[in-house]
């Protein structure tokens, strides 16, 4: 084929000559490309027929200006996208070539030591001072220590102060200052957030950062400087003071609070002096540290509940790179006062990797984010109608709603009621701030009368179970843990009415995404409950709850990140400044060894039968790893109610937190690889020898009191007969012989019918699923099963997990034999089901 040139006015002929497009046919054409880059042939025809100046061209001709229009369509976006490649590249070598020679500076200072010290070290034989922990870096420290000069709370030693802040933020962002290592999973690639390193051995805990991103320097500073907006445990950032200096750049005194991320540890504050300066060389300087009372600086007294903490030199640095955009250091070093803390929680404080995960990382998402904002102008409106922004805005609302109900500041309005000593904390606001925007008046005309807002809360210690796998379960299978009466009381102060329908799993709720941030570390999305509400006046109308949530951490292969789910009721018209309560989970590891679990452990049992023969050998190595991963979890679930109901929803909120306790734990140790590996029958992973037996005993039971085969597919294998039968498509449910029976095992048939997990089956009993004729039919056939080891059942109704109607044609019901002719467990198939 032919191509067009290159500015699209010349066509192609059948004798494979071009002819010239006017400027108005080319105009005519771009406007169709516009509308539709792939026109029909019918579309092309009814072009030439709308657009007399086109009467001359042949459809073909058309046909191709249109495939040559793509293709350079096609060609342009390559070029753009190979342009930005090759610039990340470059830049990254850049990079590269930087850590290189501050490696090899590094190397040279360790060489240079260990000279020194073969030469300073005395005869082993004589007893000698031991000053191995001195050395030329440490002497050299401490000559200009002596040599600094008396500092003050003058402009002058504020001043001293910073450039010596400056100096330090250097050599350990370019230098050799801090002992760097790869943090682990982390490998620089054009495709990588950046290069992130770790501290090793040093005072306190560091991480350093190195990116490429597309803002230029003053806006990326502008960005790092406004804390709040992407490090979600900062609560507040207040500058008391602002010195300019003659170099252009200005000394800041600023005061800053962190949340605590657990309701186990009080809060962190500094006091800090920030300097921003520009280099030599055009870079741009951010860089802070702690104000200490040895400086002789300005002091900030201590503030009730808090602790103080020290910030090291930390910052970052800017560079303007070639072609646009910027290369950022960024460095935090931080002294988090960990004894201050519960042993158990130390490592939250102790470690580097936690320190470059929640702040240094978190920082360059923030600019990559922004940056790609910035970028892609064409798709600037994502879900619901709402710019990146704004959904940036609500996830930082729901973020840090979600830190003020854990950590309940009396600054804020909040007092505890009760003991404070409860494993489950009640605590009320009745401060106008708080409740501005609540009181919102519903659709119907009735307006509610919240005025105090009530926030239950607690911690638990998990083991062994990976955070993101649980909290995935907590997001796929509300059911499980939530209380539909609770989810209409949270919504209660944002829309109308309480909802009644039970809702869970995917069954009751519709999810609605919104956005996902850089790398899809975090995103959001909209849960639609649907059920049954109450109205004001108690008529029963139709009714929709609506969820904004958020959600991060989710991925299994980030080992040890923080997950999280945050929800808030939110009304129908989903405005920007719709009132939020915000409620939720978050999990954060404390153990900096990898995960017990597989990540690709699931939490129902179907990716099992995937795995053919390596089914036993993923169990057994599941049952060898003996390392214990601790994690924390902390709840915390806010309500808007009336000051009179204040006692009535305390205890009711302190019973529900309870039961989520209960609900996660159940949970969680069902996840659990010890807990997998010791039990034996049902609750295995169906590649394990105990599934394959049960199910080659349902089959040969079954052929033994029915005369035929239960499966088409006559296999000898065990693991093809478990995965024929997960896989068959008539419900087939298997319980218990016990006085009350219930469910131990379906397949992937019987768990969709009853709406369920493998997990959550054990607590659903038979009679359950029946209704009162069911349940008749059931008792009178039962004593059948049990003397003549089956029973053939009419069609009927029974009933999911979630109250649906479930219909079948027909039922058998047998009763499994193990290998010594004893009745195992009875098992049942329901044919032909369907929802009603």
């Amino acid at each position: 084929m032919a191509m067009s040139c290159k500015d699209g006015k010349l066509g192609c002929l059948d004798n494979g000559k071009y002819v010239r497009y006017t400027p108005e046919q080319v105009e005519a054409l771009e406007r169709l490309y516009h509308d539709c880059p792939k026109p029909s042939s019918i579309r092309r025809q009814q072009l030439i027929r709308e657009c007399p100046i086109l009467s001359n061209i042949e459809p073909k001709q058309i046909k191709v200006w249109f495939q040559n229009r793509r293709c350079r369509e096609k060609q342009r976006k390559e070029a753009s996208r190979l342009q930005a490649v090759n610039r990340k590249l470059t830049a990254m070598n850049k990079l590269l070539m930087e850590e290189n020679d501050r490696l090899q500076k590094q190397v040279s200072q360790l060489v240079h030591e260990n000279s020194y010290f073969r030469q300073h070290t005395p005869n082993p034989s004589l007893p000698a001072k031991d000053t191995s922990c001195e050395s030329v870096v440490t002497s050299g420290q401490h000559q200009l220590a002596s040599q600094n000069p008396q500092r003050d709370a003058s402009p002058a030693g504020l001043l001293s102060i910073a450039e010596e802040t400056l100096a330090e933020f250097l050599s350990k962002a370019t230098g050799t200052a801090v002992e760097w290592v790869q943090m682990p999973g982390m490998k620089p690639g054009p495709d990588s957030i950046g290069i992130i390193a770790i501290s090793h051995g040093c005072t306190g805990v560091a991480a350093r950062a190195c990116g490429l991103v597309g803002l230029e320097p003053t806006r990326v500073a502008e960005i790092v400087k406004d804390r709040p907006s992407w490090f979600r445990e900062c609560r507040a950032v207040d500058v008391m003071n602002v010195l300019p200096t003659a170099n252009g750049g200005t000394v800041e005194l600023l005061y800053m609070q962190l949340y605590a991320p657990t309701t186990l540890a009080p809060p962190r504050d500094f006091w800090l002096l920030r300097y921003t300066s520009v280099l030599e060389d055009g870079s741009l300087v951010v860089c802070e540290r702690s104000l200490k009372s040895t400086q002789n600086g300005p002091s900030m007294p201590l503030v009730q509940n808090f602790v103080r903490a020290e910030m090291l030199s930390s910052g970052y640095l800017i560079r303007p790179c070639d072609g646009g955009g910027s290369i950022i250091h960024i460095v935090d070093h931080m002294d988090l006062e960990a004894c201050s803390v519960p042993e158990v929680l130390r490592p939250l404080y102790e470690s580097p990797k936690v320190l470059a995960q929640k702040t240094t990382m978190a920082a360059l998402r923030q600019l990559k984010q922004i940056a790609q904002e910035v970028t892609q102008t064409n798709s600037s409106v994502n879900g619901w109608g709402r710019r990146p922004a704004a959904l940036r805005a609500l996830s930082q609302r729901l973020s840090r709603g979600f830190n003020e109900a854990v950590n309940g500041f009396t600054d804020e309005g909040w007092s505890v009621i009760g003991d404070s000593m409860d494993d489950v904390t009640i605590t009320v606001n009745s401060s106008p701030d708080k409740l501005m925007g609540l009181n919102l008046t519903f659709a119907n005309g009735f307006a509610p009368v919240s005025n105090v807002v009530l926030c239950a809360k607690a911690s638990m210690l998990l083991q062994n179970v990976p955070p993101a796998i649980l909290l995935r379960f907590l997001r796929e299978h509300r059911s499980e843990w939530a209380d539909n009466n609770i989810d209409a009381y949270l919504a209660a102060a944002v829309k109308v009415g309480p909802c009644s329908a039970r809702v869970g799993g995917f069954g009751g709720q519709v999810i609605l995404p919104l956005a996902h941030t850089i790398e899809h570390e975090e995103f959001m999305e909209v849960i639609k409950l649907e059920g049954l509400g109450h109205s004001p006046e108690d008529a029963i109308v139709p009714r929709d709850i609506f969820l904004l949530q958020l959600c991060s951490g989710m991925d299994e292969n980030a080992v040890g990140t923080c997950a999280e789910l945050i929800f808030a009721p939110i009304d129908a018209s989903f405005a920007d400044d719709a009132p939020l309560l915000p409620s939720g989970f978050r999990i954060i590891p404390l153990d900096s060894a990898k995960e017990v679990s597989s990540p690709n452990r699931t939490l129902d049992l179907a990716s099992a039968l995937e795995i053919g023969s390596a089914g036993t050998k993923a169990s057994t190595d599941q049952s060898g790893n003996s390392t214990c991963a601790r994690s924390v979890m902390t709840i915390a679930f806010e309500f808007g109610i009336e000051s009179h109901m204040q006692e009535h929803v305390a205890s009711m909120a302190r019973q529900y937190v309870r039961g989520i306790i209960s609900s996660v734990q159940r949970v969680a140790l069902a996840l659990s690889p010890s807990h997998i590996s010791s039990q034996v029958g049902l609750r295995t992973p169906l590649g394990t020898p105990e599934a394959q037996t049960l199910a080659r005993w349902i089959c040969q039971s079954y052929r033994g009191y029915m005369g035929v085969e239960l499966l088409k597919s006559n296999s000898d294998g065990n693991e093809s007969i478990l995965k024929n039968l997960w896989h068959h498509t008539d419900a087939i449910i298997c319980c218990s012989m016990k006085a009350l029976p219930v469910f131990t095992f379906a397949n992937q048939a019987g768990l969709d019918m009853l709406e369920t997990t493998l997990v959550a089956l054990q607590d659903i009993s038979l009679e359950k699923i029946f209704d009162d004729n069911g349940r008749k039919t059931l008792c009178s056939e039962f004593p059948q099963i049990m003397q003549q080891g089956f029973a053939c059942l009419q069609g009927g109704i029974c009933l999911s997990s979630m109250g649906r109607p479930v219909s079948y044609e027909r039922a058998v019901a047998w009763k499994v034999l193990n290998e010594e002719e004893n009745a195992h467990c009875v098992c049942f198939v329901f044919i032909n089901w369907s929802f009603v």
